[in-house]
């Protein structure tokens, strides 16, 4: 938005030439970052009078930890502060023309509605168990397929235009149109190494990432700050990817793919961040607001349509590596209980707890000691993820 306005300015006289610099990706991703974070520390102690003035306070379950009992009444539902930053800020300073931050907007929105509504039947309908899964994972699919499909064709081609007559192709040819090798699946670590998906494997594959990272992260944000120090240094990290792929020259000089338009996703990832360090002000030990699923799964999404956006979904997985682990620690937990109750009578259990960071707990770490260290392997993960831009 300020860019239009920048630019109109600029018309109308010289004397605001000094505007130019708002058209600089650089600046805006800084005063994108800042804003978020000002409005996120300005409306943090409104919110969190409001959700306690409405009683929206977090269930704790029966079954879990003794000491999270003491939890219980704490504001949830805080990742709408998050979301409402992000959302400002982004709207303020990037080109509304990019087609790649309306749709990651789209599925932060959708799957931001998706946890409203399950945190709204935990807090009022005093159900812990919110939205059941059958019917949270409808919608999710839903949304993800919505945009899995627009995706599939915005990373193939250069504009909007182009896009649209690429999916009347595909749709007219009867389903058999190629996509170029810019939609492929790429390999880090390796020079060119990449898989072509077709129009069917990529959406399949944006599929799984979005809808998988949003419950990824949704499951990790369990202890106070945990999934959000996380959330901020993998989405920054993406920003960078963002940044190369959308440039011509960085992008061809390190070997990846040119995807013109997609630089402009900074500005979101530098929201994300501002946005994240202001919630974690309030979200710190002893937290005096929960994230709740309005934002676990809304942000969730979001880093998994950007990495899909910069052809980065095994990169993803590597910098956001506690996110996979957690959710593997309950898969692999329901599997072996529903597997040994079937064979011996009774369930047994992998873990203590799951998820992991619950069976830490219960070996004896403290909470703080798992949500920092647990952001030390993230740090170092995203540091091996950055290092695949040269080292390939």
């Amino acid at each position: 938005m300020l860019v239009l306005l920048a630019q109109y300015l600029h018309g109308l006289s010289p004397e605001f030439g000094y505007l130019r610099v708002v058209q600089y990706l650089t600046f805006r991703a800084v005063m994108a970052a800042l804003t978020a974070l000002l409005i996120g520390l300005f409306l943090g102690p409104m919110v969190i009078r409001r959700l306690r003035a409405l009683k929206i306070g977090q269930p704790v379950r029966g079954y879990a930890m003794e000491t999270h009992l003491v939890k219980s009444g704490t504001p949830t539902m805080g990742g709408v502060l998050m979301l409402v930053a992000i959302a400002i800020s982004t709207l303020l300073w990037f080109d509304l023309s990019n087609r790649f931050v309306w749709i990651v907007l789209f599925v932060t929105t959708g799957f931001g509605a998706i946890g409203w509504v399950d945190d709204w039947r935990k807090v009022v309908h005093k159900d812990p168990e919110g939205m059941r899964s059958r019917e949270k994972y409808m919608w999710q699919s839903i949304i993800g397929v919505l945009a899995a499909i627009m995706l599939t064709f915005a990373v193939s081609e250069n504009s909007n235009a182009a896009a649209w007559r690429l999916f009347v192709d595909w749709v007219s040819s009867g389903f058999t149109v190629d996509l170029p090798p810019a939609a492929g699946l790429f390999v880090p670590f390796f020079k060119e190494v990449s898989y072509p998906l077709g129009v069917w494997g990529f959406i399949i594959l944006s599929y799984l990432v979005i809808v998988g990272s949003s419950n990824a992260v949704n499951l990790t944000d369990g202890l106070d700050g945990l999934a959000t120090m996380p959330v901020v240094m993998v989405g920054s990290a993406l920003g960078v990817f963002a940044y190369i792929t959308g440039s011509f020259s960085f992008s061809h000089y390190l070997l990846f793919p040119y995807i013109p338009g997609a630089s402009e996703l900074m500005i979101f990832c530098a929201a994300m961040a501002g946005a994240g360090l202001a919630f974690l002000w309030f979200n710190a030990h002893p937290a005096q607001v929960f994230m709740g699923d309005v934002g676990a799964l809304a942000l969730g999404a979001a880093l998994g349509t950007i990495a899909i956006i910069v052809r980065q979904e095994i990169v993803l997985a590597v910098m956001g590596g506690i996110f996979v682990v957690e959710a593997l620690s309950v898969m692999a937990q329901v599997t072996y209980f529903k597997y040994t109750k079937r064979r011996y009578g009774e369930g047994r259990r992998l873990l203590k707890m799951a998820p992991l960071h619950h069976h830490f707990e219960k070996s004896g770490w403290a909470e703080t000691q798992v949500v920092i260290r647990f952001w030390i392997i993230t740090m170092l993960l995203c540091l091996i993820g950055l290092s695949t831009l040269k080292l390939r």
